[in-house]
């Protein structure tokens, strides 16, 4: 049981205390969210119909797509319903829930994006060992190992929230539950727990984007002695990558780099990382990638195929 005091229940600001502002909020994120599962509902689906998506890269593509989903699904559904409700609370149990799953699906993403750069670094570095190194029981087991460790980061961060007394204020300055919002919360002094959740996050959150970047930058190194048409090629599908790295771990820098303060800075930061990041992504590994263009355009003619037949 979680360790509550004499608060049973958070109540969340939200956006805007605006009553007009927050219909037209609830009109955006709830179109947002929509294209937010259908775009990456596409990837997944275009990947596992797909014989000519195969390829190591596209198997994991397909499960960043999935996870983004989960991961837009842990704070968009009770966003959009608050915006239109007049007290936006949420239970003690109901937060740490929230918390948990939102660090969960975060920090796979993570593990997702630094295990595509390894497969991006051995497919231009070592082109002739690539299909024996990357056969499907390894990338099996690296998403694996990215779900575990997504889990475990998670437990290490709720862990330190979990026995935390909680006896008033209940006010949330923001529109989901996270760990740091919570301590602030807390009843007691949680300036070392407050640093070793920071530490964990930050510390994951570096050493990701440290081998992210030695990836890239030995492909580009790599890259010099190869045609031109390899190097577009490869800086084409690299490209895509290094755009989504940005968009996920530069909202990240910016919450553990900076001095923790709930504020409408923290909320237009979460936004982009919870619902901006999510849409993107299906735009810029498509628009971007002939064969996904070409995969979706077959599955989606085959389809239009298969219902005319069915009616007639």
């Amino acid at each position: 049981m979680v360790q509550s005091g004499n608060v049973t229940e958070f109540i969340f600001l939200g956006l805007s205390p605006n009553p007009e502002i927050q219909r037209v909020c609830f009109v955006l994120f709830l179109f947002l969210y929509i294209a937010i599962i259908l775009g990456n509902s596409l990837i997944v689906l275009t990947v596992s119909f797909s014989k000519s998506l195969g390829s190591p890269m596209y198997f994991f593509l397909s499960h960043l797509s999935f996870v983004e989903i989960c991961y837009s699904s842990t704070t968009s559904p009770k966003l959009i319903v608050d915006l239109l409700s007049e007290r936006k609370s949420i239970s003690l149990e109901g937060c740490i829930t929230q918390t948990f799953f939102f660090h969960v699906f975060g920090a796979i993403e993570m593990f997702l994006l630094t295990i595509m750069a390894y497969d991006r670094y051995l497919a231009i570095y070592r082109p002739l060992h690539y299909v024996t190194i990357m056969n499907r029981r390894i990338c099996a087991i690296l998403v694996g190992m990215a779900w575990l460790g997504g889990f475990l980061h998670s437990i290490a961060q709720i862990v330190f929230v979990f026995h935390l007394p909680f006896c008033g204020p209940n006010v949330i300055d923001h529109y989901f539950c996270d760990v740091l919002p919570l301590l602030e919360l807390a009843c007691t002094d949680t300036f070392f727990i407050g640093l070793l959740i920071v530490a964990n996050g930050g510390s994951l959150s570096m050493v990701s984007f440290i081998i992210l970047l030695i990836s890239y930058s030995v492909i580009l190194f790599h890259l010099r002695g190869h045609s031109k048409e390899e190097r577009r090629k490869a800086l084409s599908t690299c490209a895509s990558h290094v755009i989504v790295v940005i968009l996920f771990f530069g909202p990240c820098a910016i919450i553990y780099l900076r001095p923790s303060t709930t504020n409408s800075m923290d909320k237009m930061v979460a936004i982009f990382y919870t619902v901006i990041t999510p849409l993107l992504n299906p735009f810029i590994y498509s628009l971007r990638n002939a064969e996904v263009k070409n995969s979706m355009r077959k599955l989606w003619f085959r389809a239009m195929n298969q219902g005319e037949t069915g009616r007639g």
